[in-house]
């Protein structure tokens, strides 16, 4: 690499939207269903009923968070299979029903663990409406009710952006289907139903799935300082899924396998701790994230927020560097230790222009000179001081060899014009 300031390397990790270390709390809490309490749940003799108990004690805790029975909780391997669960379990297990249908609807934003799954649909004769968003990435809430039709039989929207952390309008959507299916005759039980991934919004938002308006919610354990390859899809009383993996009959006959206690104990004890602290984190990284924009913008010229300004995650920051590549700068920032993405993390190995920055309107080059910082409850002052200290440079040496000039003030269609070898910046998974 080319040199640059002699800065000294500190580990600075701001990618909490990717994953989070598990909090030491949680690992106490996990241990003993390792070596102690180890038996399998489903188990009528004593070593088992153990197991059992402290299942049924998660699962509890968990629906006293987000307000639902217990019951209404199916422990899965993490977020993207309870999304998997979620689009799949409920669109063929209505789907094939002639008295519903076979539409979807998902917005263009949703994580590929949504969107995925409706290509596949699309294979199987469903009829998928991706609603766009505005510059911003909101959704508008009357929108997705006016693309409803008596043969949609789901709706799928995030609770929060996992890439720009713009926050929609989740429960007014909510009230909007039930309204609906009111003036169709339809009851609470009858589709269309709603699906929230809350992935990213369960350590900052309140997960109130009555206040939501939700007929189904996805909350996995790494992105709130829990153990990977544990999560949860809460399915409201009366909605009926078509089960996507099927032996023993664990978790209601819905999702089969002997349960992963030492996760699930490790979900349940995150969950409880990030919501008991979650008011005053919010505070605290709000202030972080507000200190690092400000000084950000005073050391680097050209600079584009993206997502809404203010309805946010209190942690996510995701800015556009016009002039350089997203990729580059994240090599640079690594090399002095500072850990940070470019777009979706699950993504993040792919050239392919984040299709979410595209979805906002924006052209190539603010897809591809986009960064997303996210903070976390290790993060402090320092930490943004540190990477306020290396940013600068490094965008100055990457800006002097760049083949590429942008003003602010371009127009956006002037700027895509330029962007043709690209197809216009459609990635490929949206081209046709």
């Amino acid at each position: 690499m080319t040199p640059l300031p002699d800065i000294e390397k500190r580990i600075v990790y701001l990618d909490h939207a990717a994953t989070t270390a598990t909090d030491p709390r949680v690992v106490s809490a996990m241990l003993p269903y390792f070596t102690e309490i180890f038996g399998n749940p489903s188990g009528l003799y004593s070593i088992s009923r153990d197991a059992g108990d402290a299942l049924t004690d998660a699962r509890a805790r968990i629906a006293k968070i987000i307000n639902s029975r217990p019951e209404d909780i199916i422990f899965t391997g993490g977020g993207t299979e309870s999304d998997n669960l979620a689009i799949f379990g409920v669109a063929r297990k209505y789907g094939n029903n002639p008295k519903w249908g076979k539409h979807v609807i998902v917005s263009q934003i949703e994580h590929h663990a949504v969107l995925l799954p409706t290509e596949v649909l699309k294979k199987e004769g469903f009829e998928i409406t991706e609603m766009g968003v505005n510059e911003h990435a909101e959704v508008s809430a009357d929108a997705v009710i006016a693309a409803l039709r008596p043969e949609t039989v789901l709706v799928s929207i995030m609770y929060a952006n996992n890439e720009v952390g713009t926050i929609q309008p989740i429960a007014e959507i909510g009230r909007g289907i039930a309204k609906w299916k009111k003036e169709q005759g339809r009851g609470p039980m009858d589709p269309p139903f709603l699906h929230t991934d809350a992935c990213q919004a369960a350590g900052a938002l309140s997960l109130d799935v009555a206040a939501l308006h939700v007929d189904l919610m996805t909350i996995n354990g790494s992105k709130i300082y829990g153990p990977k390859g544990v999560g949860l899809l809460y399915v409201r009383r009366g909605v009926q899924l078509q089960p996507q993996i099927v032996g023993g009959g664990q978790e209601n006959r819905i999702r089969s396998g002997t349960e992963n206690l030492p996760g699930i104990i490790g979900l349940a004890t995150a969950l409880e701790l990030v919501t008991e602290n979650r008011d005053a984190e919010n505070r605290r990284l709000t202030d972080l994230r507000e200190y690092f924009w400000k000084e950000i913008q005073a050391r680097v010229p050209k600079l584009v927020i993206n997502g809404h300004p203010t309805n946010r995650l209190p942690n996510n920051l995701n800015f556009t560097i016009l002039d350089v590549e997203g990729e580059a700068v994240l090599l640079y920032l690594d090399e002095y230790g500072i850990s940070c993405s470019t777009g979706s993390a699950c993504t993040s190995t792919s050239l392919d222009p984040s299709h979410v920055i595209l979805a906002m309107g924006k052209p190539y080059e603010y897809a591809h000179g986009s960064l997303r910082f996210t903070l976390g409850h290790s993060t402090t002052r320092e930490d943004i001081d540190h990477a306020l200290l290396v940013i600068p440079p490094v965008i100055e040496l990457l800006r002097s060899i760049s083949p590429v000039h942008l003003s602010l003030d371009q127009k956006q269609d002037e700027i895509a014009a330029r962007s043709a070898f690209v197809e216009d910046g459609t990635p490929h998974w949206m081209k046709k």
